[in-house]
């Protein structure tokens, strides 16, 4: 297996969004309107509350990894982002409840697998996003202001025991919302001796 020739890809270029699909006269903002234009959509929804969190911690210039066992990387602090909110993209009979699902993730590496160890917490800190909007009138996914925040270090969510969880027990096992502004001071405080033993699999 490590004979073989592997094929690596190059790091993503920067798209200012003016650049033309060869023989259209489509650009990549046309792209971007037609993919994600409406935030409320769930995945979209958690690309911006991960690009919230990268911009509140001071994070330059970075490119999200789709399948990293982690949203965002400060330092050696390696940092999960979760997102909710009560106003969908659909129609709805009642606003949503506020939950997180995905909590434990596997571990995967193109030339070795996935980790035997199965599923595990694999950040230091997780950050719990809400959109609290409860109106579409007033929906506003571009104000921080209307974005709850809350951090949760690896070792209470390890007590937690499960892979979802709730506002209700979001809000109880941390000290409350936390402003976007103070993001990046709570997440240094909350690293503090958390650990994760994460030697790789393949030695």
């Amino acid at each position: 297996m490590e004979n073989q020739d592997w094929i690596s890809p190059p790091p993503p270029k920067d798209l200012t969004g003016q650049e033309i699909f060869t023989g259209t006269g489509a650009s990549i903002s046309d792209f971007w309107r037609f993919a994600m234009s409406d935030l409320r959509m769930n995945n979209t929804r958690g690309y911006l509350a991960e690009f919230l969190v990268a911009n509140a911690i001071g994070l330059q210039n970075v490119k999200r990894t789709e399948w990293d066992a982690y949203d965002l990387l400060l330092d050696d602090i390696r940092i999960e982002v979760k997102s909710s909110a009560y106003l969908q993209a659909w129609e709805q009979p009642r606003l949503s409840r506020i939950s997180f699902s995905g909590l434990r993730g596997t571990r995967y590496h193109p030339r070795h697998g996935y980790d035997p160890v199965g599923r595990g917490l694999n950040a230091h800190v997780y950050v719990f996003c809400v959109q609290t909007a409860t109106s579409h009138e007033t929906y506003e996914p571009l104000n921080v202001n209307q974005w709850s925040f809350y951090v949760l270090k690896r070792s209470v969510l390890l007590q937690h025991g499960r892979n979802s969880i709730g506002l209700q027990a979001v809000s109880r096992l941390s000290d409350g919302p936390t402003a976007w502004a103070n993001l990046r001071a709570e997440i240094l405080h909350a690293s503090k001796l958390e650990v994760i033993e994460d030697s790789p699999w393949w030695d």
